[in-house]
């Protein structure tokens, strides 16, 4: 092996000869050329070096025990790892036949043998060149790339916890593709979260302390969604719009409402216990859910839109959340069958009535459920 002083940055190039008087010239060459050369005597090793530490250029013997060079150029051209690394055939056969050989096999260019040390350089530096433009282009390839993930990552963390979010960028060529036309139909489960009596609570207190006070309830709320991996489409004063089976699958849709729908009143406990010892009045979460198929993409303008569903599960789960008590748990029929079972599973006292909601001129079957708040 013969290496130049150039520093760790120098272009390198492979040199693959059986003959070692031919290899040692060629790495002197290129040396004096301030590249940093190295020599491995067959093509077995030539295979192994390059798999594990590729160089930049590859200066290639045709004629060797083994696999000669046709061979050796061919399968670093067939491997998508090593597909763009130049590889130039050094070679003393001049017919015809051979360099079709040398063309099918992928080689970037042909040096004859004698070796001229004008024709070595030129050709090496003009293979320098365009490798150095490949790194560039591929360089700014992947920044692109990364830019565009991370625009993608931006936008989506409008709507997914971050785990959802980063399965969305590597299952999806295109993650931006999820998030599809209004004219998509899609079976979703949906939960509206509100908090009650936030209305007379707001009116007691400081106007300075009404937006910390929502912006730490969202906090817990937006915690649990994510938690159970949900999508949040809208927060509208002090309510939430959840889907689930939205904008990736997710077989057990109704159970993850349904556990996000305890633990915001789970979690929110501790904050509504401390506002009731703060400002004196006694507030709680009212959750409604419902599923059903809904219509999901983006509405708007050019100038903004906004991703969501629509459709009468939401009109639903809307309505449910409206007669629902603080800390209740109010589960429309399609979410209820498709509970199932898992409704009784919990330590949650359960309750099946009938309710009238507007826009339903019969009254509906649902389920409660009346959940303790921690703390």
């Amino acid at each position: 092996m013969n290496d130049s002083a150039a520093g760790p940055a120098a272009f390198r190039v492979l040199v693959v000869d059986d003959d070692q008087d031919m290899a040692a010239f060629l790495a002197r060459l290129l040396a004096q050329q301030g590249l940093k050369a190295e020599i491995v005597t067959d093509g077995y090793a030539a295979l192994a070096a390059i798999a594990a530490d590729p160089p930049d250029l590859v200066l290639l013997d045709v004629q060797m025990p083994g696999p000669d060079g046709f061979e050796i150029c061919r399968r670093l051209k067939a491997s998508e790892s090593t597909a763009l690394l130049p590889v130039v055939l050094v070679t003393a056969l001049e017919d015809h036949e051979s360099r079709v050989r040398g063309i099918e096999a992928g080689a970037d260019d042909f040096i004859s043998k004698p070796v001229r040390r004008e024709e070595l350089i030129a050709r090496v530096n003009t293979l320098r060149r365009l490798h150095e433009t490949r790194k560039e282009l591929e360089g700014r390839r992947l920044a692109a790339e990364v830019q565009e993930k991370e625009s993608i990552r931006k936008a989506f963390s409008r709507y997914l916890s971050p785990r959802l979010a980063e399965r969305v960028l590597r299952d999806s060529p295109r993650g931006s593709d999820v998030f599809r036309d209004l004219s998509q139909r899609a079976l979703v489960v949906a939960l509206f979260a509100d908090l009650r009596g936030f209305t007379r609570l707001s009116e007691t207190v400081p106007v300075s302390s009404i937006v910390p006070m929502l912006n730490e309830y969202f906090t817990v709320i937006t915690a649990a969604v994510h938690e159970n991996e949900g999508t949040v489409f809208s927060m509208a004063g002090d309510s939430m719009l959840v889907g689930f089976n939205v904008p990736v699958p997710q077989p057990d849709a109704a159970e993850r409402a349904l556990n996000t729908g305890r633990t915001v009143i789970r979690s929110f406990g501790p904050v509504a216990a401390r506002w009731k010892r703060e400002h004196g009045l006694s507030t709680g979460v009212g959750v409604g859910i419902e599923s059903g198929e809904v219509v999901v993409g983006n509405v708007g303008t050019p100038s903004f839109t906004s991703y969501t569903i629509i459709g009468d599960p939401v009109n639903v789960a809307a309505r449910l959340m409206q007669r629902a008590a603080p800390n209740e748990v109010l589960v429309g029929p399609q979410a209820a069958l498709a509970l199932g079972a898992r409704l009784a599973g919990g330590a949650d006292p359960l309750q099946r009535r009938s309710i009238e909601l507007k826009g339903k001129s019969e009254p509906v079957e649902v389920v409660s459920l009346r959940v303790a708040p921690a703390g």
